[in-house]
């Protein structure tokens, strides 16, 4: 237990006293090797990420009791104390926390190695959860395990693996990336496998960003851009199919084109009607914390889907575009990470940290478009943010992966530091 402190101060106190073997490296044509004699100096943490990510996830806390200070009224909740909703999403942070330091013990190799298990463990959770007394019926939809201090939700790691497969995948089919049925149809197939299983539960948009992950990282990993296109257009097309073929799918659309009219208002478009007048309340500073009236059981999920709209309620358009802000920052600066260790030859960890910035990234803009009515109402939380046990728990594993991954970038530069511009 000693050493795990001591290991966690030298993270956050920048420096280490013992010399580290540098592992052959190229870049640029010139190899870099070991010197037992020549230690490097570590600059710990990405101090800027790490206060980043700290600063969403306490104004995640404060906004989750504030948004759900309320609920206690509510009968569909039952006698449940004021604080019953923000106290499960401390005991989350502090699981989340605990499984970000455990993660963040674990090298880019030996993630590389398990990439597959993974992959497969993640679709035996989605399997197990759509059996009956297995998986937890929450608003018609059966997408928790329970756990006990917290109920589990297999599409998250779905998503995680889902992105650790395709990174590993595209390493390993590095040579076929020009060739359309070697290089993208086997990945196609295993996201095929996870869209039925989550279509099954059904949580269409976990799937939408499942595919946007694999995407991305298999046109970041090089695969030819005509085929990305053709991938993209049978994409669409399929989401197409699926909204057409879906009486209340289609029925959502509708009610995002026109919230406002009476047959939407008190039915579909109900939720989306409700987080326009929320934020409309807030116009420039917002009415305060802790004084939204949309969250007086007016705009229903207030503390997860639609935390955006509370925030915008109480901080007001300031607020709004402070968040925006920090998670464009957030996404840019998990990118670099990425490119920096892309150009030391670590594809599988640069294509790992990038899928980690589509994932957050197109999941926040995605949550901020439907609050704002940009977008048709899809249930996918705030990233960090958003009340939700095994969300958060991803969340804080993945962004752990990304500071290992930049460690290791560290370690590996002739300096000790360096990052791409």
């Amino acid at each position: 237990m000693s050493s795990v402190l001591q290991r966690v101060f030298n993270w956050f106190g920048g420096t280490s006293d013992k010399p580290v073997d540098v592992l052959p490296v190229r870049v640029g044509g010139t190899e870099y090797r070991a010197t037992p004699a020549r230690p490097v100096q570590m600059l710990g943490l990405d101090q800027a990420l790490v206060w980043v990510v700290i600063a969403l996830l306490t104004w995640g806390v404060v906004m989750v009791y504030s948004a759900s200070i309320a609920m206690p009224d509510n009968p569909r909740f039952g006698k449940i104390e004021p604080y019953h909703f923000v106290l499960r999403h401390v005991i989350a942070l502090g699981v989340g926390f605990v499984g970000a330091l455990l993660a963040f013990q674990i090298s880019m190799k030996t993630w590389e190695r398990m990439a597959r298990k993974l992959f497969i463990l993640s679709i035996l959770l989605l399997v197990a959860v759509l059996v009956p007394h297995v998986g937890v019926v929450v608003n018609g939809a059966r997408r928790w395990i329970s756990l006990g201090i917290m109920n589990f939700q297999p599409s998250e790691l779905a998503k995680f693996a889902v992105l650790v497969y395709a990174a590993d995948y595209m390493v390993r089919r590095m040579e076929m990336k020009e060739r359309f049925f070697r290089a993208v149809l086997p990945m196609a197939a295993a996201v095929f496998v996870c869209g039925v299983l989550l279509l099954a539960e059904p949580d269409m948009g976990a799937f939408m960003v499942i595919v946007v992950i694999s995407m991305g990282i298999l046109f970041l990993g090089g695969v030819n851009a005509r085929m990305f296109f053709l991938m993209a257009a049978l994409v669409i097309g399929a989401f197409v199919i699926m909204i057409a073929f879906s009486d209340w799918r289609r029925e959502r659309i509708f009610a995002y084109l026109d919230p406002w009219d009476m047959k939407h208002a008190l039915g579909k478009g109900y939720q989306l009607s409700h987080a326009l007048i929320a934020i409309g309340r807030g116009e420039l500073f917002g009415v305060g914390l802790g004084r939204s009236v949309e969250k007086l059981h007016w705009l229903p999920e207030a503390h997860t889907d639609f935390l955006l709209s509370v925030i915008g309620e109480e901080f007001g358009l300031v607020g709004l575009l402070v968040l925006i802000v920090a998670f464009v920052w957030l996404t840019r600066r998990i990118m670099e990470i990425g490119r920096q260790a892309i150009a030391l030859d670590r594809v599988f960890s640069g294509l790992v940290a990038q899928g980690v910035a589509i994932w957050i990234g197109f999941q926040a803009f995605i949550n901020m478009g439907v609050n704002l009515g940009a977008l048709p109402t899809k249930g996918l939380t705030l990233p960090l943010m958003s009340f939700g046990g095994s969300a958060v728990l991803m969340n804080l594993i993945a962004i752990a992966v990304v500071l290992r991954i930049d460690y290791e970038n560290k370690v590996l530069m002739p300096s000790g530091r360096g990052a791409v511009k």
